[in-house]
């Protein structure tokens, strides 16, 4: 029995990257115009959401949102969330309408196919680089300008197994007080458990998310930042605690 469940993981893993790589080849024309000049995002965004859904739906993920706000078409946010699994990226696409644009790491352009388009379309951040972190602030403050939002998951890394929640980094919360932009928390309830950096784990279910109400920055000052971070971080771990003791 034990024998056919590492069996079953090790192919549940193999179709994952197999449904990354299908729909980026079939639309492979389309993305690629899409990605020719910065006003035509949007659309780049709209493919990458059909993308993204026929990996949630090939995986066998149901996604259950609960919304205590919803977002305003045309408006710019921060979009914040806990960061548990590779399938983050593709969840927030689906539950997010509102045209965004991730903060990431730098290694991940280093994908064959995937990373093409993520580094023409993300805006990267090298960790160990001050240059490279103040670079985000001016991409950032760019892409604000052109009506569109930013999604950051605050850990930074992908946090060990039995770590909850990690501490935020502060990056997230001094962009949206600069620009005065709310900040919109969600919480991945299920994302660890069904499918986790673990390679030997996983399976097909319900992922639920919660878009938590939002948290202005109207009249914050960059002193603030911290206690936004810490507020943000509460919201979101209070979910996680609340759903783990159910």
């Amino acid at each position: 029995m034990i024998v056919f469940k590492y069996i079953f993981w090790l192919l549940y893993r193999i179709w994952f990257y197999v449904l990354v790589t299908i729909p980026i080849i079939v639309l492979f024309p389309f993305l690629l115009i899409s990605i020719l000049k910065e006003s035509w995002y949007p659309y780049f965004f709209k493919l990458a959401r059909v993308w993204a859904r026929f990996i949630l739906i090939g995986m066998g993920f149901k996604t259950s949102i609960e919304r205590e706000q919803t977002t305003n078409i045309g408006e710019s946010y921060m979009f914040t969330a806990n960061h548990t699994s590779m399938i983050d990226i593709m969840l927030m696409l689906v539950v997010v309408k509102n045209p965004f644009v991730f903060v990431g790491k730098a290694e991940l352009a280093k994908i064959p196919l995937l990373g093409f388009f993520y580094k023409r379309t993300s805006i990267l951040v090298d960790r160990s680089s001050p240059k490279s972190r103040q670079a985000v602030f001016l991409r950032a403050q760019k892409r604000l300008k052109q009506g569109l939002s930013i999604c950051i998951f605050p850990e930074g890394m992908v946090p060990e197994e039995h770590v909850e929640l990690a501490e935020f980094k502060d990056g997230a919360f001094r962009l949206a007080i600069n620009h005065q932009i709310p900040i919109v928390p969600l919480t991945f309830v299920d994302n660890k458990k069904r499918f986790s950096y673990t390679f030997f784990s996983g399976s097909p279910g319900n992922m639920r998310v919660k878009m938590h109400r939002f948290i202005d920055t109207k009249g914050l000052k960059v002193e603030d930042t911290k206690a936004l971070n810490e507020k943000t971080r509460t919201v979101i771990l209070k979910e996680l605690n609340g759903q783990s003791l159910k």
